[in-house]
């Protein structure tokens, strides 16, 4: 039986808090409030669960994601616990599966799912291929008895898009190609917090299939003129600015090390084998994740295509 924890903090200890949660590490099933009325709700690695966040409105809740199927129904398990408000939006931060599969659920439930137009593209793209091959092995999935998932009922055709009940602005914001074509970041002006989706991480948690490597740190610089006290990422804890100048350093530093490598006549094996990255970003460095990034890196750079332009 999974015991899922509402973890409440009090406002004056969240500064003190975020020095101490940026860590890779995440306690699956736990809620936590960022600000008043807004929570990051951590998701079950081992089941593949992307985290959420939950935004209260004056009359209703926004969620951030999808999930997968049984990722949203736990989400909704949890909701029902900390707030009788129905949930209205729940917003899709790019395509991948952990993130959008469960959206028929929500709808179901009464929601309406939204994210960027790119996003949808990519799901017209790419579905229901991937689908297919998740119902292979996800349970979750298979049982959903679908042939593919369920597009965002909604679509964002502008960079930036402003939900303002007069208790709370939120803001919708697309800052261009880096993880995903369709990276979509959810941003609380007045709270400063932002959540990210995969954009940014706390952990060895990136996959570059889809991303473009080379502009994702000019995308995360750009994102970083924003004003922020914390980032609500697609996978690890919650944290401060430094998760996303860790995540921005990361690919930097990745991109440049390959590049080094590929200049110095090197094979993927022997990048894979030599690369060292600076101990600053170590929280994203994993021995099997990190053999991927070099090689979809090196195939990005050695064929002049971003990695997400290069299929399978």
């Amino acid at each position: 039986m999974r015991i899922r924890t509402v973890l409440l903090l009090g406002l004056g200890s969240l500064a003190a808090l975020a020095l101490v949660v940026s860590r890779s590490y995440a306690n699956p099933e736990t809620i936590r409030i960022v600000a008043p009325g807004v929570w990051f709700r951590e998701g079950d690695r081992d089941q593949g669960h992307c985290n959420n966040a939950i935004i209260e409105m004056k009359d209703y809740l926004i969620v951030v994601d999808a999930g997968y199927p049984s990722g949203a129904r736990a989400t909704m398990e949890d909701v029902r616990r900390i707030s009788h408000k129905p949930v209205r939006y729940v917003f899709d931060t790019h395509h991948h599966g952990d993130h959008t599969y469960g959206n028929s659920l929500w709808t179901e439930a009464g929601a309406t799912t939204l994210a960027f137009k790119e996003l949808a593209d990519e799901m017209q793209r790419l579905e229901p291929a991937r689908w297919q091959a998740a119902a292979k092995t996800r349970p979750d999935v298979a049982e959903m008895h679908r042939d593919g998932p369920e597009l965002p009922k909604q679509t964002i055709n502008e960079p930036l898009y402003v939900l303002n009940d007069g208790s709370r602005k939120v803001e919708f914001r697309y800052f261009g190609w880096g993880h995903t074509r369709g990276d979509g970041y959810v941003y609380l002006p007045k709270e400063q917090v932002l959540c990210t989706g995969d954009a940014v991480v706390n952990g060895p948690y990136n996959n570059l299939k889809d991303a473009d490597i080379a502009g994702w740190p000019t995308v995360l610089h750009t994102v970083g003129k924003l004003k922020i006290k914390f980032i609500l990422p697609g996978h690890g804890m919650f944290g401060g600015r430094e998760l996303l100048t860790g995540q921005e350093e990361f690919l930097t530093e990745l991109h440049k090390g390959v590049e080094d490598g590929i200049a110095q006549g090197k094979t993927v094996e022997q990048i894979q084998a030599s690369l060292q990255l600076p101990p600053a970003v170590d929280a994203w460095v994993g021995d099997a994740s990190l053999k991927r990034q070099v090689q979809d890196t090196y195939r990005e750079i050695k064929e002049g295509k971003p990695r997400g332009d290069l299929g399978q």
